[in-house]
C-alpha cells in the first residue's frame, strides 16, 4: 500500500504524541474553584494540631520534672543511709577507743591464757 499523503515516519510518531497528550488532557482534573470554608477549616486544624502539640509538650515536661523529684528523693534517702551507716561506724570507733589501757591489756591477756589452754 502506498502512503498517499506522503508522511514520513517522523511525522506519524509526533501525530500520535500529540493525540496522546489530547486524550490525557481531557481526563486530567479541571481545577475546581477555592472553597471558602477550607481556609477556614485548614486554620482550625492548623490550631488545633498546635494546641495538641503545646499540650503534649506541657505533659512531658511534667513527666520529666516528676522524674527529677523521684531522682532526687531517691538520691537523698540513699544519702541519710549512707550518713546513719558511717554515723554507725564512727561510734564503734569510738567506743573502741576509749577502752583504756588496761581493758585492751586484760583482753590481750585474756586471749593469750585461751591460746595456751588450747594448745595444752
Amino acid at each position: 500500500m502506498r502512503d498517499l499523503k506522503q508522511t514520513g515516519f517522523t511525522d506519524r510518531l509526533t501525530a500520535q504524541q500529540e493525540a496522546k497528550k489530547a486524550l490525557l488532557a481531557k481526563f486530567k482534573p479541571k481545577a475546581a474553584a477555592p472553597d471558602p470554608e477550607f481556609e477556614k477549616l485548614a486554620a482550625k486544624r492548623a490550631a488545633e494540631k498546635e494546641a495538641l502539640r503545646q499540650q503534649h509538650e506541657l505533659a512531658k515536661a511534667e513527666q520529666r520534672r516528676e522524674k527529677a523529684e523521684k531522682d532526687a528523693a531517691r538520691l537523698a534517702a540513699q544519702m541519710a543511709a549512707q550518713e546513719a551507716v558511717d554515723a554507725e561506724k564512727r561510734a564503734a570507733r569510738k567506743e573502741r577507743k576509749q577502752l583504756t589501757k588496761e581493758e585492751q591489756k586484760a583482753a590481750r591477756d585474756a586471749r593469750y591464757a585461751a591460746r595456751k589452754a588450747r594448745s595444752r
